[in-house]
């Protein structure tokens, strides 16, 4: 595998599907607005970012430049095959519904082929809302673990903010700073993970932006750990306890995850799970979908982690 883990773009304040009747920010749509909805779309994601030749992609593509693979539906042409053919970064991508919302709000339908006028705009407020729609959906998993209080509300005033810049018109939305945002959202969910960690007693291990490539943690106790915006490029977590570890940012890229139980880890979002190897035996939170290409309950699993489940506190 080549490569260590860099910064990625549009993560929270740090280098590194949501569910529709979960409890999110209080605006019509709920975290069904958070989803992708590709056929409302017009590739934007196959146009408006960079890709980098690399073990995440085939192919050096400039941003603003159509992959070769779009066609002319604006749909992905290899999209059945794109692991084999060596995009596993499209694979994980998910715009959390900025695509659709650019292409039918945002501006109101039109597409930058028929309009080549409005491509550099429409590419530039994708990218911007993007960020917005992924730190929607942060807020929207916080909400869902807090009890009323004075940190939920503050939660819920940041999300309404976020979510009124998303309604503004593509000159407004261009140029959005979205750092604050980013790092006030950030300190919030920070303040939302201690006290869910705090639930369980010590604090966990901090590992925050720690390098754990290929690192072997099986059966290893990381409950309430600090994940944040950790490398765990190829990590073995077979059989670890990530019980109320926040998984913030970390980067989950080929982590071996088979049995592993991380329906109770924080924030997990679904292109991590994507980027991670599991089985019919990993456990997911329920807002999130099981990966296509992890094995199906019918497929043999390594005999070597089929482990009795522990007993949950």
């Amino acid at each position: 595998m080549a490569g260590r883990c860099s910064s990625r773009s549009m993560t929270l304040d740090m280098r590194p599907m949501p569910d529709p009747t979960g409890d999110p920010v209080p605006r019509p749509g709920g975290r069904q607005d958070l989803r992708a909805d590709c056929d409302r779309c017009v590739g934007l994601c196959c146009v408006a970012p960079v890709f980098a030749a690399s073990a995440d992609f085939a192919i050096d593509k400039p941003a603003g430049q159509p992959c070769p693979h779009l066609n002319a539906k604006f749909r992905c042409g290899i999209h059945n095959s794109l692991r084999e053919r060596g995009f596993p970064g499209c694979a994980v991508f998910d715009c959390f519904g900025a695509g659709q919302h650019v292409t039918q709000l945002t501006f109101g339908g039109a597409d930058w082929r028929a309009s080549p006028a409005i491509a550099t705009s429409m590419f530039t407020v994708f990218m911007v809302l993007r960020q917005l729609k992924e730190l929607l959906w942060y807020v929207a998993e916080a909400l869902t673990l807090l009890p009323t209080g004075p940190l939920r509300d503050e939660l819920v005033l940041a999300g309404d903010t976020i979510a009124w810049l998303t309604d503004a018109g593509p000159d407004e939305l261009a140029v959005v700073d979205v750092i604050p945002h980013r790092q006030h959202v950030g300190a919030l969910l920070a303040r939302v993970s201690q006290a869910m960690r705090a639930e369980i007693g010590l604090p966990g291990p901090n590992h925050t932006n720690a390098d754990l490539v290929g690192a072997d943690l099986r059966g290893a106790n990381l409950r309430g750990a600090v994940l944040r915006g950790a490398c765990l490029l190829g990590a073995d977590l077979r059989g670890a306890d990530l019980s109320k570890a926040d998984l913030l940012g970390a980067d989950l890229r080929a982590t071996d995850v088979r049995a592993t139980e991380l329906d109770r880890a924080l924030f997990l979002t679904q292109p991590q799970l994507d980027a991670a190897r599991g089985d019919a035996l990993t456990t997911i939170p329920a807002a999130l979908a099981r990966p296509p290409h992890w094995p199906s309950p019918s497929t043999p699993t390594d005999p070597a982690i089929n482990r009795p489940r522990r007993r949950r506190r």
